[in-house]
């Protein structure tokens, strides 16, 4: 499990985490969600140990993560801006980090690259961005380590080859508990996988849920009322938000799916429907009551 308690950076004048406190339970994918500047490369890089904390505590399975070798060697951090070696070979690069990570399996590596297609013997340096990608994916799971944190590892990386890691990752989780931490400003990339997601805003986490907490609890409507009813009039619906184009309603509420049914069934309407709620509809939704505007902050809008 990892805890951050009130985790804090600051770079000068810039506080960058402000007092984040998160816990990231093993066995599940954590999704981290915030536009550029939101504090999620700052966030990873206190949990590997690059940045030493200002204030607050970061701890994996209990132990301190910074300048603790024996901590560190339970992840494995895919920087946004991965290096490598100047004239470095993807072979070169497996031989450096299984020094470092005692489990790293070479035969898995040198599978693994030959089913995404890639050199061996190439120098990294004429790799593509996405190769790139590949690459540090690869090296991340053939080091077997207990938590993969990602900044950014999606991006750059065509549809097919992102499916090709996430179903890699899927297999890790179920053969030997892998927890991965994917960091992404692309809330739609991380639906079909994430377990737990956080919302970080300017350096602190605005919603931190369950992805199926969120779902069961709140439901859209779309109907017709046959008369001229507000749906604010409807008796026993709790009314996130409510939205009218001609005669039909679009109604966001909270509740059992099997009461709102209930209350839906004894009101005087056209048609009726319950409709499932993406990710990023429900995340817009709850900021919102917050008093946020999400789609700025995911979206950029």
């Amino acid at each position: 499990m990892i805890e951050t308690i009130s985790l804090t950076k600051k770079f000068d004048d810039i506080v960058a985490l402000d007092s984040v406190s998160a816990t990231i339970r093993e066995g599940q994918v954590f999704g981290l969600i915030g536009t550029n500047g939101a504090g999620k490369s700052t966030f990873l890089r206190c949990l590997s140990g690059i940045y030493k904390p200002d204030g607050g505590e970061v701890r994996i399975d209990g132990g301190e993560v910074f300048e603790h070798v024996s901590v560190k060697s339970r992840f494995f951090f895919i920087s946004d801006e991965q290096y490598f070696f100047p004239g470095a070979t993807p072979l070169d690069m497996a031989s450096s980090y299984g020094l470092y990570y005692r489990y790293f399996d070479r035969e898995r590596f040198r599978r693994l690259l030959s089913e995404f297609g890639l050199d061996g013997r190439r120098k990294i340096s004429t790799f593509s961005k996405g190769m790139k990608k590949q690459l540090s994916v690869i090296l991340a799971l053939s080091a077997y380590t207990d938590y993969i944190f990602c900044d950014e590892t999606f991006d750059g990386l065509d549809p097919v080859m992102r499916q090709a890691v996430k179903s890699l990752f899927a297999h890790d989780m179920d053969e030997r508990g892998l927890t991965p931490v994917i960091a992404s400003h692309n809330l739609r990339e991380l639906e079909d996988m994430c377990d737990h997601v956080g919302l970080l805003h300017k350096g602190g986490i605005l919603l931190s849920k369950d992805i199926d907490d969120l779902k069961l609890g709140i439901h859209k409507i779309q109907c017709v009322f046959a008369g001229e009813k507000e749906p604010e009039e409807v008796s026993g619906l709790d009314i996130i938000k409510s939205e009218r184009r001609g005669r039909l309603r679009t109604i966001i509420v909270r509740g059992e799916e099997d009461e709102v049914r209930r209350v839906m069934e004894q009101e005087d309407t056209v048609f009726y429907e319950l409709i499932p709620l993406s990710l990023e509809e429900i995340f817009i939704t709850e900021t919102e009551v917050a008093g946020y505007d999400v789609k700025k902050l995911i979206l950029g809008e």
